[in-house]
């Protein structure tokens, strides 16, 4: 299968037509933001305080960047679990989040937010962060500079690959993966 490029950020007919198993190569501005942040996020909607970044129609990658070597733009670059940042992720869709990307099955919760406002949630290779590096052509810390690694930086990716694990009808390519191969075999 080939990979369909994506342009981000992405607008809302684009991310609902999507499907579960989608082989995807990714291009534009995306933020990462790991545990820290998400609950600093959080907090600060439930105070209705400004966020400091923009979150409606934005990608977020659950990912904790490496320093980067001499001569490169960034360190390793590899997914997180996404079950950790489960207990946020709700309302930040409720805010304008579109896709999220990670490692990890979502929770109930999650998956029905997700279908609520028309999210989808990719996958990228766990394992292969210094890989993943090479896709990324700027990195600059836009929030939460204290959090370290876990700060909220904004990468410009370029033919980023990643697979769609759910959509946003909330198919998840957990259950028909695993239920093709039960089928065939």
């Amino acid at each position: 299968m080939e990979r369909r490029h994506i342009d981000l950020p992405l607008g809302d007919l684009a991310a609902r037509s999507l499907k579960a198993g989608d082989l995807l190569a990714l291009s534009g501005p995306l933020f990462t933001a790991r545990d820290a942040a998400h609950k600093r996020l959080t907090e600060a909607l439930e105070q209705g305080l400004p966020l400091p970044v923009a979150l409606q129609g934005q990608t977020i990658y659950y990912a904790g960047p490496c320093p980067a070597p001499p001569g490169q733009v960034i360190g390793s670059v590899g997914p997180t679990t996404s079950g950790r940042m489960d207990a946020y992720t709700p309302l930040l869709l409720q805010h304008g989040l579109r896709i999220m990307i990670g490692k990890g099955q979502r929770s109930p919760a999650v998956i029905a937010a997700m279908r609520l406002h028309g999210a989808v949630y990719l996958g990228a290779t766990g394992g292969a962060g210094a890989l993943l590096s090479q896709h990324v052509r700027s990195a600059e810390v836009v929030a939460y500079p204290d959090l370290g690694p876990e700060a909220i930086r904004r990468l410009v990716v370029v033919d980023f690959p990643v697979i769609v694990l759910i959509d946003s009808q909330g198919n998840s390519l957990y259950q028909s993966g695993p239920a093709r191969y039960r089928l065939e075999g």
